[in-house]
């Protein structure tokens, strides 16, 4: 488990030479070495009688272990690693290994015996058995991981990471298996002890901060593939029908005045390019954007193509999801165009604010103005029918105010 969530964190390293991701994948591959049969590997390799190297060695690469891992919490998650080679998420702790597998192995006649069994448990605590250094260094060690739970949980409060929200617990988990190991140190190692279930638990939760990470990488590659598929069809569009379209209206514009198809023509062309640019413009932006922001680009861009002036209110604490801001975006285009084109609107006002605890869009026109109740059931257009059906879609409600002469209000609530 442990190194699953190194390899998970040296691909990390990779993308983003972060120096936490280094120091955390290298603290848990020496969390792994140790834990890996390195007790028995030792003792059997060595013939470690008294158990000394096979109890020293492992607990030195968890001290080792444990404060790399707090190093990792304490250091700032935008400070960059000197190295840029992912190859050191192994190389350091399997160095590490072999150093400390000799130094101790050339200093194994002068090891202490971490708990002495010839002390009698019975009429004094067992701590009485436990070497000074032994405590020193689970102690140490569980310090380390309890920094390093507290480091990790607040870091997680305020980013976005799912291995972050688990490693907080799981070091936390892992203090406390370093303190039971401390207080009740066995004399037994092939028993069953309940700093082994901590130690255990501390695994399991590094295990479900990978699996969420895992998810996460791939949710966020399928929406970058998501992406990078619109912005193609998004180009392909631009390029080509647009284009098409474009030399359509020119070619109409040559057609003589008293054609009698030629302003059907021209109006069918022109709704085509709005069509198609609307197509692209939301192909070509993931909706992850402020509505404000979209607001005001396409309000510029509608202002430069009908040649009218606009004045634009927006309240920037309104917020909408990608589906109402494309539906908000085609009631405005719609609105824009019916004003520029029949009503022959010359100065456009745009308010996007609040009214009460609804949210409410608000686009009113100096134009020629219309009969509203002559533009209701049969009469009434496709623009404005396509328009009421949007905002209900939203879900919301459409008003449009107007009369001869006066202009017109199109407001939009939701």
């Amino acid at each position: 488990m442990a190194l699953l969530v190194a390899y998970l964190l040296a691909g990390r390293f990779i993308r983003r030479r972060r120096l936490h991701d280094l120091l955390l994948a290298q603290g848990l591959v020496l969390l792994m070495a140790a834990g890996t049969g390195m007790s028995w590997l030792t003792g059997s390799l060595t013939g470690d009688r008294d158990g000394s190297l096979s109890v020293w060695l492992p607990l030195a690469l968890r001290f080792i272990g444990a404060a790399l891992i707090a190093a990792a919490a304490l250091v700032s998650l935008n400070r960059e690693s000197p190295s840029k080679s992912g190859l050191r998420t192994v190389t350091i702790p399997v160095a590490l290994v072999i150093l400390m597998s000799l130094v101790l192995w050339a200093a194994r006649a002068q090891l202490p015996v971490a708990v002495d069994p010839s002390i009698n448990t019975a009429s004094q605590p067992l701590l009485f058995a436990v070497h000074p250094l032994f405590l020193a260094a689970q102690g140490m060690a569980a310090l380390c991981f309890f920094v390093a739970s507290i480091a990790f949980t607040r870091r997680a409060a305020n980013r976005d990471d799912s291995l972050l929200y688990w490693l907080g617990p799981a070091c936390a988990v892992a203090a406390f298996a370093r303190v039971n190991y401390a207080l009740f140190p066995s004399l037994y190692t092939d028993w069953f002890y309940t700093g082994d279930l901590l130690r255990t638990g501390f695994f399991v939760l590094l295990l479900f901060g990978a699996s969420r990470e895992i998810k996460q990488y791939w949710d966020a590659y399928a929406h970058v593939a998501v992406l990078e598929d619109r912005r193609r069809l998004s180009r392909e569009l631009h390029d080509g029908v647009i284009q098409e379209l474009a030399l359509l209206r020119m070619e109409g514009h040559s057609l003589p005045p008293n054609f009698p198809a030629r302003s059907r023509i021209l109006a069918a062309c022109d709704r085509s390019l709005d069509e198609a640019r609307a197509a692209v413009h939301a192909l070509g932006h993931g909706g992850d954007e402020p509505l404000g922001l979209v607001l005001r680009r396409t309000m510029r861009e509608l202002a430069q193509r009908y040649r009218v002036r606009l004045d634009i209110q927006v309240d920037d604490s309104i917020e909408a999801s990608a589906d109402q801001q494309h539906t908000l975006l085609r009631i405005i285009r719609e609105a824009v165009a019916n004003a520029a084109r029949h009503g022959h609107a010359q100065h456009l006002s745009v308010r996007l604010g609040k009214e009460g605890d609804r949210r409410q869009l608000v686009v009113e026109d100096d134009g020629e103005g219309f009969d509203v109740g002559g533009a209701t059931g049969a009469n009434a257009g496709y623009g404005l029918v396509s328009m009421r059906e949007r905002a209900r879609n939203l879900p919301g409600y459409l008003d449009i105010t107007s009369r001869p002469g006066e202009g017109s209000v199109v407001t939009v609530t939701w």
